[in-house]
């Protein structure tokens, strides 16, 4: 990234934020609750999880877009505001999509923004519980179509 490198070029004084910024985005969050996700993310010890990158099934088709996916065991994470999910057509949206997951075989934790500042540590034991339930079973027919930069 093009700003990263300026950065690195110059003073490290009072970049410590464009820099996190600039990190979050390049790993794939594009939204202030996807960047907490981030944070909760990394002090989960999970493995990697790949943000924003769309799954297909066995057939090449598309079932989603997830927020973060642990692509070695096929979880889906998704991070559902009501603000942007549960107007009619926002929760119409969502349930479809929640379909197409069970239809694939993919398991999914859905957490609501607020509860990533508020309760951290229940997330991340929900998360970690059900990469461990996702482990535990056959891991479906389906692919991350991973973007090259």
């Amino acid at each position: 990234m093009d700003l990263l490198v300026k950065l690195d070029s110059g003073s490290p004084r009072g970049t410590a934020l464009p820099r996190r910024v600039l990190y979050e985005l390049e790993v794939g969050a594009r939204s202030v609750a996807e960047s907490h996700g981030l944070a909760v993310w990394r002090r989960s010890g999970l493995p990697e999880a790949l943000w924003n990158v769309p799954v297909h099934d066995a057939k090449g088709t598309f079932v989603a877009l997830p927020d973060a996916w642990f692509d070695d065991v096929a979880l889906a994470w998704e991070i559902d505001s009501f603000d942007w999910h549960f107007d009619a057509k926002g929760y119409a949206r969502t349930i479809a999509r929640n379909t197409r997951y069970a239809g694939a075989g993919i398991a999914v934790v859905q957490t609501l923004p607020s509860r990533l500042r508020k309760d951290p540590g229940g997330v991340i034991a929900e998360l970690r519980a059900a990469y461990d339930a996702a482990k535990a079973r056959p891991r479906p027919p389906v692919r991350a179509k991973i973007m090259s930069s």
